[in-house]
């Protein structure tokens, strides 16, 4: 099976010298084709660093990252943006939805973004908010939505270009139990049915269970 995510011996030090910081040692893992991972530790212990360097938002000191078999540790914040919009879909805990746009168009906007527009987009978005149960919410702004809402359509915007992995921060974090799970569900199906592979980081143990593997980050370290 297709490994969809890899890193391999990732170190991160903030500051130099005597103010040096490790945020991570020698981190390694692999996220195979309709996997859904979970990082779960204690506050601190470097999984927000280590969500924004599989995302391709931050450079690491060592060691490299292979993104859909291609090695994108070196590459230039340019090229790092590009495979950010067509490989990596992200869903956050707050759902970062733009207040003015519309749900259709929060969608449109990826694409856009993108440079991949085509006749095709405003189906494919709508297919996608028909699925995730929001078709009769389309033409609503944020604030008309309830959390689970905001979070699922984070979930269809996330796979609007069709990325080859989600990466989902705490989604369930400003959810009630009941919403969380939910949501929870929809990414491990939507991950399951359309062979992606999705790492999340996590606080919330009601939902560890949807996960096909459960990895724990301490001081800066993974461990299976």
């Amino acid at each position: 099976m297709k490994e969809k995510l890899v890193l391999e011996n990732v170190q991160k030090v903030y500051g130099q010298g005597e103010n040096a910081v490790t945020a991570l040692h020698n981190v390694s893992l692999r996220v195979k084709e309709g996997e859904f991972v979970a990082v779960v530790g204690p506050s601190g212990s470097g999984k927000s660093t280590f969500l924004s360097i599989a995302g391709a938002l931050l450079s690491p000191t060592s060691g490299r990252i292979f993104i859909n078999e291609e090695d994108v540790t070196n590459l230039s914040s340019k090229q790092l943006q590009q495979a950010r919009l067509h490989h990596i879909g992200f869903v956050f805990q707050s759902s970062n939805l733009v207040p003015y746009l519309s749900v259709i168009d929060q969608l449109l906007l990826i694409p856009k973004l993108a440079g991949t527009e085509t006749a095709q987009v405003e189906e494919k978005a709508k297919g996608l908010l028909t699925r995730l149960g929001l078709r009769d919410r389309m033409n609503h702004y944020p604030e008309k939505l309830s959390g689970g809402e905001r979070q699922r359509v984070a979930i269809a915007r996330a796979f609007m270009n069709d990325p080859e992995i989600i990466l989902a921060d705490e989604p369930t974090a400003s959810l009630d139990s009941k919403r969380g799970r939910d949501v929870a569900a929809m990414l491990a199906h939507e991950v399951k049915s359309r062979g992606k592979a999705a790492v999340m980081v996590t606080h919330d143990e009601r939902i560890l269970d949807l996960c096909d593997r459960i990895v724990y980050m301490k001081d800066g370290t993974l461990v299976e």
